[in-house]
Formats: C-alpha cells, structure tokens, sequence
C-alpha cells in the first residue's frame, strides 16, 4: 500500500436495493379456453447489495467515490405462472477485515475475514405473489395479486480493520518501517522525523521452509492516543485484528525502556482492554549502537513477563531470532 490517499480505511455509501416485481393477475385464455383459470406467475425478487471478500484488495479506495450503490428491481410475473426475472446483485468487493455498520445507529451489522465470503448488506425486496396463489373452492378466479415489496434504501459504513499475523505497536521513529522494509518486500516512506507513516503499511515475511506470515506497520502511535491526540487514535483500531502485537522500543529512547513499553501499553489497555490478552513481544531496536556490556545492564531492566529481544534492522542483527520468536507465538496462538 502506498502512502497518502490511495489507503483508504473507511467509506459511508447509499445502499439501495431493488424493488420486487409485482405478482401477475392474469386468467388463463387459449384458442379453446375462454374462460380459463389463474394462472399469474410471481414476481421477482429485487436486487441484492452483498459484500464478498476478495484477499486481492488492501483498501477501501474504490468505494470511495462510489456514494450511491443501486441494486436492480425484480421484474413483474407473467402467464402460465411465469415467474419474473430476479434483480440483478450489486456485489461489492471487499478487503479482509472490513466491517460494515448501520450508518445512522453505529449497529455492527458483520465483518468479512475470507476470501470469498459474501453476506447481504441490503436485502432486495420479494417478488408478490401471482393470482394463482389465492385460487380456493370458493374463489376459483382471483382477479388480484400481491405487488412487489418495496427495496431497502439506507447508508451503511464499511470500516476497514487491517487483518495480519504481527502488528507493530511504537511511538514514531522507533524503527517499526525500517524493520517491515528489511524483513518483506514492502516499501514504506522512511525519515527521520516523526509520523513519516500516515497509513498502515503491509509486508509478507518469508519464513523457513517456504512459510511466510504478514507483518503490519500500524502509524505511530504518542501518548494520549487513545484520548484522540495525534494519528494514533485514527489508527489503533487496526491493531485490533493483529494476532501477535511486536512492541518496538529505540534503544535511544529518552525514557527507560519499562517506561516507554508501560506508556504504550496503556495506551492500548485504554482504546480497547482485549488487546492484552494477545500475545506482546518486545523489540529493542537500533540496538548496534551497543556495545555488549551495556546490552548486559539494560536487560536488567527491562519489563518483566514478556519475551523481549535486541535487535538492529540496519546492521541486521537479532532478525533471524526475532523471526523465529514471532513464528512461534503466532502459531501457538493459533
């Protein structure tokens, strides 16, 4: 994913379904029939606006612009109990991980998490029902049918909540786009000065054996995040669908480290507290310019109850190990 306004994480659309056909009243009537039966087929059902997951697609950029999405009405019933012609589906693809939400109350209708999946977003209208439908012993000749229901016209939002193995949870500068361009093929913005990333950046990292895992660059977050400061809040709820969160920590920081991990920790804890229930590792980075005994006295103090490891993506040091403490805790939570 590129950075600026091709990311694109969430979209509020016009959804309107198709109406259903109306329900025919026609009698039946031939070169030998003059006076035949019901014999009105059914209407059809109106369009459905349905949402399929597609593992080809990173945002929500082409819904974009895309405000108004209108599904097609069902046509009407016909003699000799003809049914009419279904609506033709409006079918929206989606990247894994989006979320759809009744605009006007917040109601989270559903998520998509795989590739292929479809779920209705606004469901079409039934078709009515034809004449021959109410045909009884004392009304053999219904001369009425049921109309079409009417289709469903509202504004939903799709939020989009990036799906990965390994997210990346840091304040800015700690090395979090450095790390993702070493590790994968991804290409994120990278400077020296603080939110260079704007948007989450995605990276396959290629593992033993031919086995891979997906690693998200989630922008920084700073301190009072979750209160709404800064581009953190915008992007903490990506964090969410991350199955294992890497802390990063410079191992320049101007804090201790305990301090900085505690700070960004909270900062989690307070935006949504199932967050500590997934497994955190701990990367120390820019750790080549330490020389080994001074790695020695900063283990001492470092926090306690999680795996933490030193690493440097510039002089690549510790990535091999660190690949292999994620690969670990990503399937043993699995």
């Amino acid at each position: 994913m590129s950075q600026g306004s091709n990311f694109v994480d969430y979209v509020k659309i016009c959804c309107r379904s198709g109406k259903g056909g109306a329900g025919s009243a026609h009698l039946h009537r031939d070169i030998r029939t003059s006076t035949g039966g019901p014999d009105g087929g059914d209407g059809g059902r109106g369009g459905h606006i349905i949402l399929k997951g597609n593992s080809q697609f990173w945002t929500l950029l082409h819904l974009k612009y895309r405000k108004h999405i209108i599904a097609q009405d069902g046509q009407p019933g016909s003699s000799g109990t003809s049914s009419g012609k279904f609506g033709k589906d409006e079918i929206l693809d989606v990247p894994l991980g989006t979320i759809a939400k009744d605009a006007e109350t917040g109601e989270v209708l559903f998520e998509i998490t795989e590739d292929g999946e479809t779920k209705i977003l606004t469901a079409g209208g039934r078709g009515g029902l034809g004449n021959w439908h109410f045909k009884t012993p004392t009304l053999q000749t219904p001369r009425f049918a049921q109309p079409g229901e009417a289709g469903k016209e509202e504004w939903m939002v799709l939020e989009l909540k990036v799906l990965a193995d390994v997210g990346l949870v840091g304040f800015p500068n700690a090395g979090k786009s450095t790390l993702l361009s070493v590790l994968s093929a991804a290409k994120p913005e990278i400077a020296d000065y603080p939110f260079t990333t704007l948007v989450p950046n995605l990276g396959i990292v290629s593992y033993r054996g031919g086995k891979s895992f997906v690693m998200a660059d989630i922008p920084g977050i700073i301190e009072g995040a979750s209160k709404g400061k800064g581009l953190g809040y915008r992007f903490l709820r990506h964090i969410e669908r991350n199955s294992v969160l890497l802390f990063m920590v410079p191992a320049d920081t101007h804090r201790t480290i305990a301090e900085e991990y505690a700070i960004l920790k909270a900062e989690l804890q307070d935006y949504n507290p199932e967050l500590m229930q997934k497994p955190h590792l701990l990367a120390i980075t820019k750790s080549d310019m330490l020389d080994e005994e001074l790695v020695a006295e900063m283990k001492k103090e470092l926090p306690k109850n999680i795996p933490s490891i030193f690493i440097s993506s510039v002089a690549q040091k510790g990535l091999t190990e660190l690949k292999d403490m994620l690969w670990e805790s990503i399937n043993s939570e699995a």
